[in-house]
């Protein structure tokens, strides 16, 4: 059961009312996560400005999906491994690929690297090692991409937090990763 409440955007008023209806326009739907953010515009439009900024950057949205997805498998985040999977589902990416990706890894080598790394930040709460930071350079990615990787990783724990905090009702079809969920 959700321990923070869904913003009904039928009954949204000022900021949050202006948020909600533009990513309604922007999607068609309005997911629960961005309902449940909207308790707070500031959240919200925090939550779209990295998402926004993100997608201006040299990742493509099947590479972003692709964090997403191995940041939720790393931090057992249903909702967003459920989110992200369809999402994934929608950019042509198959079954077999998202269940890599769930586990921080990709059958193409240089996104493999990436995710493999990825992970390691959310294991090691950015503490990698040089060790890590090699493997992503052996595989082309320079400074621009390490930051970039970094900056996607934060605001996908940003989202698996919140969900966690909130017991964001899944609004996807569910992925179940499988392991056990704190109550």
């Amino acid at each position: 059961m959700p321990r923070l409440t869904a913003i009904d955007p039928t009954t949204a008023t000022g900021e949050a009312k202006a948020l909600l209806d533009a990513v309604q326009a922007m999607l068609g739907v309005t997911p629960n996560l961005v309902r449940t953010l909207a308790n707070t515009p500031a959240a919200l439009r925090a939550f779209l400005g990295l998402g926004e900024a993100l997608a201006g950057g040299r990742f493509d949205a099947r590479s972003r999906e692709a964090f997403a997805l191995t940041v939720a498998g790393a931090n057992d985040c249903e909702y967003c491994a459920s989110a992200h999977t369809a999402i994934s589902k929608s950019l042509k990416v198959d079954a077999a690929e998202i269940a890599r990706r769930l586990d921080g890894r990709a059958s193409d080598p240089q996104l493999d690297a990436a995710l493999v790394f990825a992970r390691r930040i959310v294991e090691t709460r950015g503490f990698v090692d040089d060790a890590d930071l090699a493997a992503v350079r052996r595989a082309g990615h320079d400074n621009g991409a390490i930051a970039e990787i970094v900056a996607n990783v934060a605001a996908n724990i940003f989202t698996n937090y919140f969900n966690h905090v909130a017991k964001t009702e899944i609004d996807f079809p569910r992925v179940d990763l499988g392991r056990a969920q704190a109550a």
